[in-house]
């Protein structure tokens, strides 16, 4: 049976998906490690008149290996494509004696702001992320959290929280 490559099928499939979701599918291959980067690039470039080609680019400049999620994906496109700075993906946080307390799905490093998607899972590991958190805070970690009602229902409020934060550490 015939079938397309990987690069190609990606590359057709984000020429027809909205930009956000686009990012999503991009995301989560890469970070799978089933297409490089590189590769989508060159298939862009070689392909530069087929339809979609503009919107592919424009999700390869967004796309992120290091996300773990469909909703980490969606609640980074929501900030930048609000205007905010491009946070970290997978950022991993450690304490004054260099010990790893975890690592967060996204961060802006210069304001110490992390920002976590909290799934399903999180119910199941609320303690262990309560602890994290404090050693977070210790460290000097603001962290804020959102789960898909904040990302699908309130994404003004979301935005405007982490514009706020954002404003705030850079004035300290």
């Amino acid at each position: 049976m015939p079938a397309t490559s990987i690069v190609r099928t990606l590359g057709e499939v984000c020429g027809r998906l909205s930009l956000v979701e686009a990012v999503v599918i991009a995301d989560a291959a890469l970070h799978d490690r089933r297409v490089k980067l590189a590769q989508l690039t060159s298939w862009a470039e070689a392909n530069a008149g087929r339809r979609g080609i503009k919107k592919l680019r424009e999700v390869l400049h967004h796309a992120e290996p290091a996300a773990e999620s469909p909703m980490e994906s969606r609640l980074r496109m929501l900030l930048v494509l609000a205007g905010l700075p491009r946070p970290k993906a997978q950022a991993e946080i450690y304490n004054r004696t260099g010990r790893l307390i975890g690592r967060l799905d996204l961060y802006y490093e210069n304001e110490r702001l992390g920002i976590e998607y909290d799934g399903g899972l999180h119910r199941m590991q609320l303690a262990e992320d309560n602890r994290r958190q404090n050693l977070l805070l210790e460290a000097g970690v603001t962290l804020l959290r959102f789960t898909a009602t904040d990302v699908y229902g309130r994404p003004e409020p979301v935005v405007n929280q982490v514009r706020g934060l954002l404003a705030a550490r850079r004035a300290c």
